[in-house]
C-alpha cells in the first residue's frame, strides 16, 4: 500500500514539475523543475528495483542541470534567476510535432510484434546491466564522477564571482570629479619630487 502511494506521489511530482518547465518565465526555475522531474522518475525506477538505471538517471540530470547553469552564466552573460524569458518557442509547430510523436509511439506500442523472451534473466540484473553498459570501466567512472562534479562547481564559482546578492547588472563606476582628479595629480607630482633627482 505504501509503495503504491509513494509511486502515485512521485508520478504527480514528475508531471507537475514537467509542466512547470514550460510554464515558468525563468531559466533557473525551469532548470530546477526539470531536475526535480527527472529525480522523481529516477526514484520511481528505484521502486521497480532498477537500481542502476534509477541512480544513473538522477546523477545524469543533476550533472546536466549544473552544466546548463554554467553555460547560462558564463557564455550567455546572464543571471538565469533574474532575467525572465519565454521557455516555449514556435508553439504551434512544437505542439504539432509533440502530438505526432505521441501518436507514433502509441501506435508502435500497440501494433509492434514484440518478440518472446529467450533465456532467463540474470541473478543480479543491476550488475549485469552495468557490466553490459560500462564493461570493466565501471570503477573508473565511479571515481571520475565526484571529481567532475567538483570541477563543475568550481567552474561555476569562477564564472560568477560577484555572488548571488550583487546587483545585476553591475552599476557602472562613478566618474571622479575634476577636483578629485586634480588632487590625485598633485599628490602624484609631490611624490615624484620627494623621490629625489637622479644622480
Amino acid at each position: 500500500m505504501f509503495d503504491a502511494i509513494l509511486f502515485i506521489v512521485l508520478a504527480l511530482v514528475a508531471i507537475a514539475t514537467g509542466v512547470a518547465v514550460f510554464r515558468t518565465d525563468s531559466m533557473a526555475r525551469a532548470t530546477y523543475a526539470l531536475a526535480v522531474s527527472f529525480v522523481a522518475v529516477g526514484l520511481m525506477l528505484l521502486q521497480f528495483q532498477l537500481e542502476y538505471i534509477g541512480i544513473i538517471t538522477i546523477l545524469m540530470m543533476v550533472m546536466e542541470m549544473a552544466i546548463m547553469a554554467i553555460f547560462m552564466v558564463m557564455f550567455m552573460g546572464m543571471n538565469p534567476a533574474l532575467m525572465p524569458m519565454d521557455m516555449v518557442h514556435n508553439k504551434k509547430a512544437s505542439a504539432g510535432i509533440a502530438a505526432g510523436v505521441f501518436v507514433l509511439l502509441s501506435a508502435g506500442i500497440l501494433l509492434a510484434d514484440w518478440p518472446a523472451r529467450r533465456g532467463v534473466p540474470a541473478a543480479d540484473l543491476t550488475a549485469s546491466l552495468g557490466e553490459a553498459i560500462m564493461g570493466p570501466k565501471m570503477l573508473v567512472m565511479l571515481t571520475v564522477s565526484p571529481v567532475l562534479f567538483a570541477t563543475l562547481v568550481s567552474a561555476l564559482v569562477l564564472a560568477h564571482p560577484r555572488g548571488r546578492y550583487a546587483p545585476y547588472p553591475l552599476a557602472p563606476a562613478e566618474p571622479e570629479s575634476d577636483a578629485d582628479a586634480e588632487d590625485a595629480a598633485g599628490h602624484s607630482s609631490d611624490h615624484q619630487h620627494q623621490g629625489g633627482a637622479p644622480a
